[in-house]
């Protein structure tokens, strides 16, 4: 199921909102704090994965980009923290999975699904590849809001950095790994 395909309804529908740069970096932040500030925001049965900045919930909405901009605007209000929100239901997830042509190829630790924000144009992800060009060992390949990555051997010395990635595509995004995606989605299941 693709970006925005979801009926609106009173109907609840489970979602994940994956966080960027939480708990790293210096954005240290008590995931208890943040269930309870979803919660009191109108998000319902909040929980977490891992403690990097993957939440799920119920809500009534779609994911979109009002909702993502709620989210982020949460950690914004309540912590002081600039964070983006990517939220996703398990079939986006499943789908993102399914179109990345690095899983089952590369190690799932460091094969990436980059979540974004928005859809950059074709142009925007050839720029990208272009300017990454001789950096390093990554693969890339554009996809449905997101940049698939196998970065390899190692991400940590990778120089394939969010805002590398954030300045060619025009919008803002939070990667995970084959790993993490898997275990959200059996958690949203």
């Amino acid at each position: 199921m693709h970006y925005g395909s979801y009926e609106r309804d009173s109907m609840m529908a489970r979602f994940a909102a994956l966080l960027g740069s939480i708990n790293v970096g210096g954005n240290r932040l008590k995931m208890a704090d943040l269930v309870a500030a979803m919660e009191t925001r109108g998000f319902q049965n909040v929980a977490t994965v891992v403690a990097s900045g993957n939440l799920l919930f119920d809500h009534e909405s779609a994911p979109d980009a009002e909702l993502e901009n709620r989210i982020a605007a949460i950690l914004k209000d309540e912590f002081e923290i600039d964070s983006v929100a990517t939220v996703r239901s398990a079939e986006d997830l499943a789908a993102a999975l399914a179109e990345n042509p690095f899983a089952g190829e590369g190690e799932d630790k460091f094969v990436h699904v980059h979540f974004l924000t928005g859809q950059p144009t074709a142009a925007q992800f050839s720029a990208l590849i272009a300017d990454h060009e001789g950096r390093g060992p990554e693969r890339l390949a554009p996809a449905t809001r997101a940049l698939h990555i196998d970065f390899v051997s190692s991400v940590g010395s990778s120089k394939l950095t969010r805002a590398f990635i954030e300045r060619r595509l025009g919008c803002r995004g939070t990667a995970r790994n084959v790993r993490s995606i898997n275990r959200i989605i059996e958690k949203l299941s």
